[in-house]
């Protein structure tokens, strides 16, 4: 698969915060990634060093084989749609549909007409008098409609209502699956994107935890439960993810936990419970303190 994104070593520090601290990983070219963290992991700085808003303090980043920082041959490929996405204050929306054809080569108005209806948008309303919703709703039309071969969404549907949300990820995977490009799709709502997503990077305290292919990750990982004597015999060199317990009950998030495993889990009178996206990417960048019961034996380690 071909990269059209390679980062190596990134690291980028603000005085004493490293927002993002020896980032390495691709971008392929005409695949969804899922950019997942928590808030203040790292994920808008990282986009903002892939789009060239950012110099990185130490590492590379090469975007279509170049710097992108100040690359006006790079950038006119690239689309970078931000939750606080700014217009000009006496902009309308129908000013915003009406000069994004300058910025992106692929614009398709035709497309972005039809979103605009089924978003149920003003376009003759001024965009500062916009609800929340509507302004997320002016973001994915750009988005979606400017089929730049680099698009960013960093979590500008946050404001849609569920079936404005429902409808972004139909038209998403619909346009997508006719004209192929590479997404990032950045977002909380993990259970909700989580189908679409090809391949998933995940970033805890600016460092990549988790760079794997998604239908690997949505089987790799299992919760086992009964007595806590059991759990921990059980759990005794595996790769544990997490640990909870009450009392003489407890619980193990195991990773790699193949069909031989599984099946020693219920000999061993476990109860066997999958995990999904949403509960491997909780589990994975939870504190120590939330995920031990207050054992420091049962971190997992470093």
């Amino acid at each position: 698969m071909t990269a059209i994104a390679r980062v190596r070593d990134l690291t980028k520090r603000y005085h004493e915060v490293t927002a993002v601290d020896g980032a390495s990983f691709d971008l392929e070219e005409n695949r969804i990634h899922g950019l997942l963290g928590r808030n203040g992991a790292g994920k808008t700085t990282l986009m903002r060093l892939l789009t060239g808003q950012e110099f990185a303090s130490s590492g590379s980043v090469e975007v279509f084989g170049h710097s992108p920082v100040e690359n006006a041959a790079v950038l006119a490929r690239v689309s970078f749609i931000k939750e606080s996405q700014k217009y000009p204050d006496d902009f309308r929306v129908q000013h915003v549909l009406k000069t994004a054809p300058w910025f992106f080569d692929g614009w398709d108005a035709e497309f972005a007409d039809r979103l605009v209806d089924e978003f149920r948008l003003p376009t003759r309303r001024r965009i500062k008098k916009l609800s929340r919703g509507q302004l997320s709703a002016v973001g994915v039309i750009v988005g979606l409609a400017a089929r730049a071969p680099l698009t960013f969404f960093d979590e500008p549907y946050l404001g849609l209502d569920a079936v404005a949300r429902q409808t972004f990820y139909d038209r998403l995977l619909e346009d997508w699956a006719e004209h192929p490009r590479t997404v990032v799709l950045s977002s909380h709502l993990i259970d909700e994107v989580s189908n679409l997503l090809e391949r998933v990077i995940l970033i805890d305290e600016g460092r990549i935890v988790v760079d794997a292919e998604a239908d690997e990750l949505r089987g790799s990982a299992a919760t086992v439960a009964g007595t806590r004597a059991a759990v921990d015999a059980f759990a005794e060199g595996r790769d544990v993810i997490a640990r909870d317990g009450i009392g003489g009950l407890a619980s193990a998030t195991i990773s790699g936990l193949d069909e031989s495993g599984r099946h020693a889990a219920h000999a061993a009178g476990l109860e066997l419970a999958p995990v999904s996206l949403q509960q491997l990417v909780i589990r994975l960048t939870r504190t120590p303190a939330a995920v031990t019961d207050g054992d420091p034996h049962q971190e997992r380690s470093a």
